[in-house]
């Protein structure tokens, strides 16, 4: 099964094979309903520019992996051996309904949704301080021998 689509101005800009197969024309990809298409070069600018594909950060199948994982008997006694506590799995569902949304009606406030939730979660992944203290130069003795003619400190 081939499909091909064509322009308003009748030129055939994408090509595709068989479901979930590569792509057979240029160098840009957009995915689209587990067909995987190619744009040309010259016809990627302006369909970006007039129909400004969105698409979210992740897989509507991952948000429901994470979900699963996170509810899984296993997830669940680790998270409370190591932290004390259950996790809290609602967040994963939430964004896999609204990616759910979006991929079938485009709805601006699932986009939104799922925006607002891959920037609190990067958020959280940011404000851990770094195990290690960076260093900006050198130590004085890094030229020494280890334990070596370096003074005893008291």
């Amino acid at each position: 099964m081939k499909i091909s689509l064509i322009t308003t101005a009748g030129k055939k800009i994408i090509r595709a094979g068989p479901v979930l197969s590569e792509c057979l024309i240029g160098s840009y990809t957009m995915r689209l309903k587990c067909i995987r298409f190619r744009l040309t070069s010259k016809e990627l600018p302006r369909m970006t520019a007039t129909n400004a594909v969105w698409r979210p950060p992740r897989m509507c199948d991952d948000y429901w992996n994470e979900f699963n994982h996170c509810k899984s008997l296993w997830n669940r006694f680790y998270q409370y051996y190591t932290f004390g506590t259950i996790p809290a799995c609602q967040q994963w569902k939430d964004d896999y309904k609204a990616c759910r949304e979006w991929e079938k009606r485009h709805n601006a406030e699932a986009k939104e949704l799922l925006q607002q939730s891959e920037r609190a979660r990067v958020a959280a992944q940011s404000k851990f301080a770094p195990v290690w203290k960076l260093r900006q130069k050198p130590p004085e003795d890094w030229h020494l021998p280890l334990n070596q003619e370096k003074p005893e400190e008291p």
